[in-house]
């Protein structure tokens, strides 16, 4: 069959864009033909892949978002694909995957902590009125309306429930697909290797235990709950580290908010980095406490690396840990609700005895069955239009 993957972006890096190369070089693998519609891209996932570019001009990210939309539009009306497949933001799409969950839901709980100020301003109700997020919502309600799409992909409960409770129709066509993980590049040797190396490197020695704090947009991702929580832990295990790993707007904003908490000798600041997988290595203690991520790959890398997580019920990944590996707390847990979970996670022999059960339920969500129970979905949809 021939499968065009509908995304604005194609790239290395990214939740989305992780999955969107993955389930191309998976496709390919098994003899189909791909293509990818974008407005811009990067290197091909597979040598296999092609790329259709629709970059028209547009001034403004909300122009930008609408054109793209209307020139996918236009552009499927006149292909003959078997099967489109759009990962957010279109509407012309036999299949939608809601990548990143529900744009209103975001705005709702993750948006008024945005590390912007004017963003904290603006709160959840006036960020309505911004083209862009107008434009957002209004594709959203459209690719989402009943009977727009043959069948949408959700993965995770949270984002099903989330999808029908705003926009209705048959849950029946809602199939949910969990990400899976690369459980070769995130596993426990990393512990003795590279994570060994990074603890070295960073100047930490002792017992620990060292939590590590692993995502874009700190504000959204709730690392002010966790700064908070810290210093608590902090008087129960003095030798405690923070590593907090990831892009953000205002990290000297950070910074400062630790040396205000008189923690900041115990955080360290590492930025955005390419081997995740060694801070993983290096790491006692995975923690998230978000507001909102409809996955959050994150948690799965931790526990295949065999790493215990903390992590809040804002992430849909959250469905996959049990007290054998974890825990899960509130998206709106006070500083007092995570610090008690850090404390449950203080002793190494805990976090010992949970490794191999972080790294089970890992294996039973690896990348390559996500990757088959996706490509068994768009065959059965192809196979049925056919007929």
């Amino acid at each position: 069959m021939h499968v065009a993957l509908v995304h604005m972006r194609s790239a290395r890096v990214g939740g989305t864009e992780s999955y969107l190369n993955q389930v191309s070089r998976n496709l390919c693998e098994r003899g189909h033909e791909v293509t990818i519609v974008c407005r811009s891209h990067e290197d091909a996932p597979d040598p296999r892949v092609r790329f259709v570019v629709l970059h028209r001009l547009a001034l403004g990210g909300a122009a930008r978002i609408v054109a793209f939309a209307r020139d996918v539009e236009r552009h499927v009306r006149e292909q003959a694909y078997d099967l489109v497949v759009g990962l957010g933001r279109t509407w012309s799409q036999d299949v939608i995957r809601v990548s990143g969950g529900c744009h209103a839901t975001y705005l709702e709980r993750a948006h008024p902590y945005s590390t912007s100020r004017l963003g904290r301003w603006l709160g959840p109700g006036l960020a309505r009125i911004s083209p862009k997020h107008r434009a957002i919502l209004a594709i959203e309600a459209r690719a989402l309306a009943p009977g727009a799409a043959r069948c949408v992909i959700v993965n995770s409960d949270l984002v099903r429930r989330d999808v029908v409770a705003r926009y209705g129709g048959d849950p029946a066509r809602i199939r949910l697909i969990r990400n899976g993980v690369d459980l070769a590049r995130f596993h426990p040797r990393h512990r003795d290797q590279s994570g060994r190396e990074l603890r070295e490197r960073l100047g930490i020695s002792g017992p620990g235990p060292v939590v590590l704090f692993l995502g874009s947009n700190y504000g959204r991702k709730g690392l002010d709950v966790l700064l908070e929580a810290f210093p608590a832990f902090l008087r129960e295990h003095p030798g405690a580290k923070l590593l907090v790993v990831g892009a953000d707007a205002d990290p000297a904003g950070w910074k400062g908010h630790a040396r205000s908490l008189s923690i900041d000798s115990a955080v360290h600041f590492l930025g955005k980095r390419g081997d995740t997988e060694a801070c993983y290595g290096a790491a006692d203690l995975y923690v998230l406490p978000t507001r909102y991520d409809s996955f959050a790959y994150t948690v799965l890398e931790a526990l295949a690396s065999g790493v215990p997580v903390v992590v809040s019920d804002g992430a849909g990944a959250s469905e996959v840990v049990d007290a054998s590996c974890g825990a899960v707390i509130p998206w709106t847990a006070s500083r007092e609700q995570l610090g008690a979970a850090l404390s449950s996670w203080g002793s190494p022999d805990r976090r010992l005895q949970a490794s191999a059960a972080c790294r089970r339920i890992a294996e039973e969500n690896g990348s390559d069955a996500a990757a088959e129970r996706t490509i068994a979905l768009f065959e059965e949809l192809a196979s049925e239009a056919r007929r």
